[in-house]
């Protein structure tokens, strides 16, 4: 088994070189926001949908449209207004005089990286064209289905704050993504440096990665090593969101009205192993856990009427879980 682990642990370093080069290529565009950028090549290389949720002006479509920028793949941008239709996301079918027939125009859908902008502003039938692309990786147009192309990654971005003319997204489809990330304002240091940067000329960045290489890359995420105790981990937390008094988080029963699903518990697993891979390691440690941990569940705890009176979101009973339950 160690002997094992050796051999996973080299092959990930000798494998993840690419890692800093694409960090390099996207730093010539965006300053700092590291956290944001190691979070979106988890959900690249774990094969899962990112929710990015930050004020304006923070750069969230910036840094998914420089990412794209380092894969050698057909990137999408789809901005979401309040009269989009399913039709213009996965496209329709077109009568044709000629022939008599009805022919199919795929939508913009049919790409390798799409950047959803302002998700909360489409009506509930576009989100739900949307959620079946995201889960089953196909649409239907009138009576075919087709196969959307691989990698197929949705990046969404949503503002927290204006709610006026949005559609707050469903649990059901909040839950098909694995990571929501919540992005901060930069620090003074790195706002200095964006200052700086405006005045300069737009950087060119140039592709790393192709999409055959991604799937090399995320057969060998799957591969990484996790400990029983690590699984044990990942089980606890998910476990302590939904029967909190058996972690001695009494006082937390009443204040999460759901806990996480056994999607969670999916989706915690790979994503701390891609993360691990990021970091060049073959094998999962509990620190890989809590970093991406509260990435995968945050938006998956739903707190009760009782918790909003208290003014307890669910970042607040999130850390308390993580706080309480026992690393390995």
């Amino acid at each position: 088994m160690t002997q094992d682990i050796r051999a996973i642990n080299e092959i990930v370093r000798k494998e993840s070189i690419f890692v800093e080069e694409m960090f390099s290529e996207i730093g010539k565009v965006i300053v700092g926001q590291r956290y944001l950028l190691e979070r979106m090549l988890v959900g690249l290389l774990a094969d899962g949908h990112i929710l990015l949720e930050g004020v304006p002006g923070l750069a969230k479509t910036l840094a998914v449209k420089t990412l794209a920028q380092t894969i050698e793949a057909k990137f999408q941008r789809i901005q979401f207004t309040p009269d989009l239709l399913p039709s213009d996301l996965i496209g329709t079918l077109v009568y044709s005089p000629k022939s008599g027939d009805f022919g199919i125009k795929k939508g913009p859908i049919f790409a390798n990286i799409i950047l959803a902008d302002e998700i909360n502003r489409a009506p509930a039938k576009v989100q739900s064209a949307l959620l079946e692309a995201m889960q089953e990786k196909q649409v239907t147009i009138g009576e075919e289905t087709f196969k959307l192309p691989a990698p197929f990654l949705v990046l969404a971005t949503q503002n927290p704050i204006e709610q006026e003319g949005t559609y707050p997204l469903p649990e059901a489809q909040i839950d098909r993504f694995m990571l929501k990330i919540s992005i901060t304002y930069p620090s003074r240091e790195e706002e200095k440096s964006i200052l700086e940067k405006s005045s300069e000329d737009s950087a060119q960045v140039r592709s790393i990665i192709t999409p055959k290489r991604i799937d090399e890359i995320r057969a060998i995420v799957r591969s990484i090593y996790m400990d029983e105790k690590i699984k044990g981990y990942i089980l606890d937390l998910v476990f302590a969101s939904r029967e909190p008094s058996k972690f001695k988080l009494s006082d937390m029963q009443a204040l999460i009205s759901y806990g996480a699903s056994p999607r969670a518990t999916l989706a915690l697993a790979v994503a701390a192993k891609a993360y691990a891979f990021i970091k060049g390691r073959g094998y999962v440690t509990p620190e890989d856990v809590k970093s991406i941990g509260p990435d995968v569940l945050r938006h998956r705890i739903i707190p009760s009427f009782e918790a909003e009176a208290e003014n307890k979101t669910s970042e607040d009973l999130l850390r308390q879980i993580f706080d309480v339950v026992e690393v390995p």
